[in-house]
């Protein structure tokens, strides 16, 4: 039992100062659940509002990637440079330190290989394992235009439900197949798209060409994906245009983890996304820390 003899009579209630209620940062989340609102901000830095992202989910259908044979000793030594990890359950669980304290943004769609049709993917992932495995956020792709363009709609739209039971974020990754237009009126279109049937965030291109448009015109916040390797000073030029253009972050993979020098590169990400570092500045930087490791 308490002690109640040495209980003081309450005194303070500061009837100077009205009752605080801190609006959340990011864009289109506002009326989320506290737990999908906390699990977000394991991904994107509440000092900043932007994230870095690290994905190295490439093998789920790809196979072992270049950079991506050994995670364990490629990309566990990058994890505490990233905001987030986005990957799969079988590389989560057998390779990742349970650890680790940042966020997980986990692969949930899946089926065909490189050898296949990729549109045609499923919900991989029960909800229920994103749970247990105590994930920020679930993934899922979307191929808008593209032969199974219904099927992964359902598949997010089947995701999201059960991510608002949970409380755990959904993020609509944009897929673009070798023959679908890569400009901003079809990225304007996918975001959109995602973003209306409820995904919490969206990953999608970067296109020199009017990419504001499609941050402006998506609800929710878009993440840049990092696509094919470029040589480090244009990868970061376009981590450095894609913020400046409204996007709320990168998820970069090859630009990183195929780079010659992977943590300069990850840390030099980092100081464009949070500090808006200058490009030619930001490579400045990775040269002096990928001349240090040497």
């Amino acid at each position: 039992m308490a002690d109640l003899d040495s209980v003081k009579e309450s005194k303070n209630y500061y009837l100077d100062i009205p009752a605080r209620c801190q609006p959340f940062y990011l864009k289109g989340c506002g009326a989320l659940d506290w737990g999908m609102q906390n699990r977000l901000s394991q991904i994107f830095r509440p000092e900043s509002g932007r994230t870095v992202m690290l994905a190295v989910d490439h093998g789920y259908f790809q196979g072992p990637t270049s950079g991506l044979e050994r995670v364990d000793v490629n990309i566990v030594p990058l994890a505490p440079y990233a905001d987030a990890l986005m990957l799969t359950r079988g590389i989560l669980r057998s390779t990742i330190p349970s650890s680790y304290g940042r966020g997980i943004v986990m692969r949930a769609s899946g089926g065909p290989s490189v050898l296949r049709e990729l549109s045609n993917e499923q919900i991989a992932v029960d909800m229920e394992d994103g749970i247990r495995m105590n994930v920020a956020a679930m993934a899922v792709q979307l191929f808008i235009g593209g032969e199974g363009e219904t099927q992964s709609i359902y598949n997010m739209t089947r995701l999201v439900d059960a991510g608002y039971r949970a409380g755990i974020p959904v993020m609509g990754v944009t897929a673009v197949g070798k023959d679908m237009a890569r400009d901003a009126r079809y990225f304007r279109l996918a975001c959109r798209m995602i973003a209306e049937l409820g995904a919490n965030f969206v990953k999608t291109y970067y296109v020199e060409k009017d990419f504001e448009t499609v941050t402006a015109s998506c609800p929710v916040p878009i993440v840049m994906a990092g696509g094919k390797k470029l040589p480090e000073l244009d990868a970061l030029t376009m981590a450095y245009n894609a913020i400046n253009q409204g996007a709320a972050g990168v998820d970069m993979g090859r630009n990183i983890f195929q780079s010659d020098a992977p943590e300069a590169m990850i840390k030099a990400v980092g100081k464009v996304v949070h500090e808006l570092m200058p490009p030619k500045d930001a490579y400045e930087l990775f040269l002096t820390l990928r001349n240090e490791k040497k």
